[in-house]
């Protein structure tokens, strides 16, 4: 892919580089456009890499080579290419994938407070601040998290976060009109409680965020698994109305759903408290269904409203060119496409349940979290896939 002439250039700071990781799926569709394969792409270049792992099948090198940027020895190097100044126009920030440990709340340990810390280590010292870009949520625990988060709000640092799922496909379409009053609203997802936990996380608050008054904050969480999950469904405290509209717009689910979800020991339920009353859940039907959705119920509107969350499962994951258009906006703009805040609070909510699970569904309060206030925006999602694989060179 030929660069635009006014490309602006970024700084790739990522834990490895191979096939699919999520390096390839963001930073390939930067080298090689949202295809890679050589197609239109964004207005951006990669100036530089920074590697923390280099695993047996790694591509970052031959892809140095070929599209004749540095692969640096240390992030400082990276942002600065040896000028002694900030010398990129952003920095994207990849944690994810790579030989990391777990602690012993089964939350795994990626550097990205070192990634961040790091960044904003050059930032103060050359007294230039460009924008940044963290993938998936901040860090696997709160209070680095938060440090992230006020250390950009010190440094008037456009800073975003979060993944591909606020602006993958949605069948059917769906976006809450902004100032919805909502009486029960459910997210669907599967997978890792933490890893893939955060992306159902993610596509439950991108619609719950746009809510009567915006985000308000979390008053309390915590995680019921196996048989618990559904007493809890049969008391109310998570909607079986809206369960089942969910699944009636999900595809390739097995069985039934309480049976396989209580076999399948990984099922989880988050019940979530904000602080303006509204009870939120999102259900981890592993054992049922291998998908993300979305339901919730306005008042005075008698059908749930629901959206299944599609993420295409052929590579290279063409979903991520939504989100590499969300980064390319922020940097050309200098202003994030939307709120980091999102990701701060999913991100606490998640640390929280991790912790609920790892105490046997104790209730976490978070009064820590309940101080998150913050207002949506609109921000256009991928469009509806009913012609294959949508990707936005035409934006």
């Amino acid at each position: 892919m030929k660069p635009h002439n006014d490309s602006k250039t970024v700084a790739c700071i990522v834990t490895e580089y191979r096939e699919n990781s999520h390096a390839d799926v963001i930073v390939g569709k930067i080298l090689e456009g949202y295809d890679q394969k050589g197609g239109k792409g964004p207005a951006l270049r990669v100036a530089s890499m920074f590697t923390d792992q280099v695993p047996a099948k790694d591509m970052s090198r031959e892809l140095a080579e070929k599209y004749k940027f540095p692969i640096s020895n240390s992030i400082e190097q990276a942002i600065t290419l040896g000028t002694g100044g900030v010398a990129v126009d952003g920095v994207l920030l990849i944690g994810e994938h790579g030989q990391y440990p777990f602690n012993v709340k089964g939350q795994h340990c990626y550097p990205r407070p070192r990634f961040f810390e790091d960044t904003a280590d050059v930032f103060r010292k050359y007294r230039k601040v460009v924008p940044v870009f963290n993938d998936k949520h901040l860090a696997y625990n709160w209070h680095n998290a938060a440090w992230m988060y006020e250390t950009s709000r010190e440094l008037m640092m456009p800073f975003m976060a979060g993944s591909s799922l606020p602006v993958t496909y949605r069948r059917p379409p769906l976006s809450l009109p902004i100032g919805s009053e909502l009486e029960a609203v459910l997210g669907i997802g599967y997978g890792g409680l933490e890893s893939y936990g955060f992306h159902a996380l993610e596509t439950f608050q991108c619609q719950v965020e746009r809510r009567r008054g915006g985000e308000t904050g979390v008053a309390a969480v915590q995680v019921l698994q196996g048989a618990a999950m559904f007493r809890a469904l049969d008391e109310g405290r998570w909607s079986r109305e809206l369960l089942e509209a969910a699944l009636a717009v999900i595809p390739h689910r097995t069985g039934k759903v309480e049976e396989n979800c209580v076999r399948d020991k990984s099922a989880a339920v988050y019940l979530i408290d904000f602080i303006d009353g509204l009870k939120g859940a999102v259900a981890m039907l592993n054992g049922h269904a291998a998908e993300m959705a979305f339901t919730a119920k306005r008042r005075g509107q008698g059908q749930p409203l629901a959206s299944w969350f599609h993420l295409h499962d052929h590579k290279p994951f063409p979903h991520f060119a939504y989100l590499v258009k969300a980064i390319e906006q922020m940097i050309l703009t200098g202003h994030a496409s939307y709120p980091a805040e999102r990701t701060l609070l999913t991100t606490g909510i998640l640390d929280a349940a991790m912790a609920s699970a790892f105490l046997g569904g104790k209730r976490i309060e978070t009064p820590y979290l309940a101080k998150i206030r913050y207002q949506p925006v609109d921000y256009p999602y991928a469009p509806e896939p009913d012609l294959g694989v949508e990707l936005p060179g035409g934006v």
